[in-house]
């Protein structure tokens, strides 16, 4: 199955790091997400882009993740020829991960 059909997800980024949070649909779905979206399967699925550690931080009353992906956007905003400088569509992405 794909992530985005129990979660969805919110990003965020400063400088070279983005931020991709990962929401529950349902409470009962979250340890599934904790059990299977680990830092290790993000850092892999996003392997081309992100040179950089991979740390989540859970957020259990939120049933949420918040993954924070270090030297990801090609230096940031100012620096990077990346179309989406931003890396809002990173959450997105994520969302298409097999689970």
């Amino acid at each position: 199955m794909k992530l985005k059909e129990i979660a969805h997800s919110r990003t965020g980024d400063k400088g070279d790091i983005s931020n991709i949070s990962v929401i529950a649909y349902k409470a009962e779905d979250y340890p599934l997400l904790k059990e299977k979206v680990t830092c290790e399967k993000v850092k892999e699925y996003f392997g081309e882009i992100c040179k950089g550690t991979v740390v989540r931080y859970d957020i259990d009353s939120l049933c949420a993740m918040n993954f924070v992906l270090d030297k990801t956007l090609g230096g940031g905003v100012t620096r990077s020829l990346a179309l989406d400088k931003h890396g809002k569509a990173l959450g997105m992405a994520l969302m298409e991960m097999e689970i």
